[in-house]
């Protein structure tokens, strides 16, 4: 396909022949949209372009509907409009009815392909990369910030937190990066282990903040803790634990994020009695 082009009614710059039905259809590569502009339009008005017209689509969706020789209440012409496809393919369709009062001359359009800045295009709710977004012609890739590795899905970076073993007999815990957003598509794996004869007890900060769902118990991120013959949780939401008491030496923390959300973590204190 060429990264740009012409294209014309029949017989332009002479009027255009009664009942024609010509379609165009412009693909560019992945990566790229198309941008479509005409230099020249003269085609018969009529009421909500009814009888001769030129339509420009994209995917099934029109992005517009043109006739007439200057804009009216019932007419639109393209004028100095730019017209950008979606994606990356568009089409045009021009088509004449079977008479025509006066001669019109038709149209002349240019097309070009445009690379897609998609690091530029992103929005909040909808990141194409969890870290950094780095662009390039026809394309893009993500990377993580140092510490970070980036998941095989190539735009979430993840952390590998399971080689922890606390072994003080009192301390402090928390998510990677608490108090800021805790890393997506990880399993953190926690091992608190003292001396035999101690027994454990968590104490869970007030400031929780763990991903939930209004009708299922933690179907995204929970934490699950092991002490022994016991297991408590799943945990989250914004009700924080509070206090657990353990009657075990041994105590194992799972953590366990998905790949999306934008919650803040959580923090625990552990001593032993």
């Amino acid at each position: 396909m060429d990264m740009y082009g012409s294209l014309q009614s029949p017989n332009f710059p002479d009027p255009y022949p009664k009942e024609t039905e010509l379609r165009w259809n412009i693909s560019a590569p992945t990566g790229f949209r198309i941008r479509l502009y005409f230099s020249h339009f003269d085609v018969e008005p009529s009421y909500l372009c009814e009888y001769d017209y030129v339509k420009v689509e994209a995917e099934g969706e029109v992005l517009a509907l043109f006739c007439g020789r200057e804009e009216t209440d019932t007419e639109t012409v393209p004028g100095h409009q730019i017209i950008s496809s979606p994606r990356n393919s568009l089409s045009i369709l021009f088509t004449s009815d079977f008479s025509n009062e006066e001669r019109y001359s038709g149209f002349k359009a240019h097309y070009s392909t445009v690379d897609v800045d998609e690091c530029r295009d992103q929005n909040d709710e909808d990141l194409l990369c969890d870290h950094f977004c780095h662009n390039y012609i026809g394309g893009y890739y993500c990377s993580c910030r140092y510490g970070y590795l980036l998941h095989s899905d190539n735009r979430t970076c993840r952390v590998e937190c399971s080689d922890a073993v606390f072994q003080e007999r009192s301390g402090v815990l928390s998510s990677v990066d608490y108090p800021g957003p805790y890393p997506k598509s990880s399993e953190c794996v926690y091992r608190i282990e003292v001396e035999p004869g101690f027994r454990l007890r968590l104490h869970f900060d007030q400031s929780f903040d763990v991903e939930d769902h209004p009708d299922i118990t933690c179907p995204y991120d929970y934490i699950k803790i092991k002490a022994g013959s016991r297991e408590f949780g799943p945990f989250c939401g914004d009700q924080s634990p509070g206090e657990i008491q353990t009657d075990t030496n041994v105590v194992q923390i799972v953590f366990h994020s998905d790949n999306s959300g934008e919650n803040l973590g959580w923090k625990l204190t552990y001593t032993s009695t």
